[in-house]
């Protein structure tokens, strides 16, 4: 029995000197962790450290023994018998766990004096949104960027409408908005007898041939944004059938040369009237209406007809001249052309056949011997087809005929002269007058 109580009095004899252990240890690294905090708050210049340390701090650089550690001194070892005299009575001592003092829990936050020191003369976090700048980078970059929208930007061949700033013997200068004036060929601004076509500070449209993003000038085209708008006219007039007005300048084979405002355009032979045109010289130098039949912008091409405009007149006059004629009618006419075996005379849109048979009672080689083209004569209506429009026409007709008198003029065995017109194997002709 005197063993086991003397067992049990070392076992917590041993148990005290593990917890007085532990204890040392904890208070050691509480006082290296303190002073670590101290040092720093010293190298901050913060005053309030040595009211921030702890008091088991002190107690330890002072020498003291803390309160912890009390239960740490090492006791004589009790008498044997006095032990098992005791114990009866003697509680059982308590566990190095139950003797070791209770920690705080862990603070998320430093509350230490020390702590709020450093956190007072720590340096404010910049956001992602400040950055230092000065009120003149604000104002350079607000300028710049507005002159970059205000930009516009502009490509070879493009129409643009600029003011005329400068006059040089070499051109003429044209701002147009971009960051260097244009620079356009002085002969293009140069009238027929050599005067200047354009003062400074007129307003013009020109066509950018070429642009660079150095510092060299855009070269422009006062000739082809005339040019260009031109061909705008010419394509609405093809697209709306509206007519154009040009002049001929020669003549080619086949048809005509017609200059639109400095666009050539062709007219064929056979688009020039509704007749048949023998003769092109006349045309060269007059001003012709025309309407525009084909149209190629891409190939330059431009075809014109002006019998379309002439049939459209024509027609109106036909429709008016066959509701107001008929049979045995005499009406006025114009010659138009002449052939070997008559003459077309326009009626009005009507071009009717007078034969050569219907142009005298006597006898005619050729209708040039007595008509001319242009000469304006009467004629009577002898024949109509008013679907297919085919009048034919008799000039003789308006005359006496000899025959109605030639018994009263030509008594029987009267003695008479004539002219021998033909002579025949049967015998000889005698004109003793037109017709007889």
């Amino acid at each position: 029995m005197t063993n086991e109580v003397t067992q049990d009095v070392e076992e917590q004899e041993t148990a005290a000197t593990s917890a007085v252990n532990s204890e040392s240890t904890d208070t050691a690294a509480s006082a290296a962790s303190t002073e670590a905090v101290s040092q720093e708050t010293s190298a901050s210049g913060s005053e309030p450290q040595a009211a921030a340390e702890p008091e088991a701090v002190k107690a330890e650089e002072s020498g003291q023994s803390t309160p912890a550690s009390e239960p740490a001194a090492a006791e004589p070892s009790p008498d044997p018998q006095t032990a098992v005299q005791e114990a009866g009575t003697v509680t059982e001592a308590p566990s190095a766990a139950e003797r070791a003092p209770q920690q705080e829990p862990k603070q998320d936050a430093p509350t230490a004096p020390a702590e709020e020191a450093r956190a007072s003369t720590a340096v404010p976090e910049k956001t992602a949104t400040e950055e230092p700048h000065t009120p003149a980078e604000i104002d350079f970059g607000a300028i710049l960027e507005q002159f970059e929208q205000e930009q516009t930007v502009y490509h070879a061949g493009e129409l643009v409408e600029g003011k005329v700033v400068g006059i040089t013997d070499r051109g003429v200068l044209v701002d147009f908005g971009y960051k260097s004036e244009g620079f356009v060929p002085v002969e293009e601004f140069t009238g027929p007898n050599g005067e200047m076509m354009v003062n400074v500070g007129e307003t013009v449209e020109v066509v950018i041939r070429t642009i660079h993003t150095g510092d060299s000038a855009p070269q422009l085209s006062r000739t082809d944004a005339l040019a260009r708008k031109v061909w705008d006219v010419v394509e609405t007039a093809f697209q709306n059938e509206t007519p154009v007005t040009g002049r001929v300048v020669d003549k080619t084979k086949g048809g005509l040369r017609v200059d639109l405002n400095g666009i050539e355009a062709f007219l064929p032979g056979s688009q020039i009237d509704s007749r048949p045109i023998r003769g092109l010289d006349s045309y060269v130098g007059q001003d012709i209406e025309a309407k525009i039949i084909k149209f190629s912008r891409r190939r330059n091409n431009i075809v014109l007809s002006r019998k379309v405009l002439t049939d459209e007149v024509v027609n109106a006059q036909k429709a008016e001249t066959l509701a107001k004629i008929d049979l045995g009618y005499v009406v006025e006419g114009t010659i138009k052309n002449l052939t070997e075996y008559g003459a077309f005379v326009d009626i009005g849109g009507i071009d009717g056949l007078l034969h050569v048979t219907d142009m005298s009672w006597g006898r005619i080689h050729h209708p040039a011997d007595v008509f001319k083209v242009g000469e304006h004569l009467q004629v009577k209506v002898l024949k109509m087809d008013r679907e297919k429009e085919k009048v034919s026409l008799g000039y003789k007709q308006l005359l006496p005929d000899p025959w109605s008198t030639v018994v009263e003029v030509y008594p029987v065995d009267s003695k008479i002269k004539g002219i021998v017109s033909s002579v025949t194997e049967y015998g000889v002709f005698v004109e003793l007058e037109p017709g007889v």
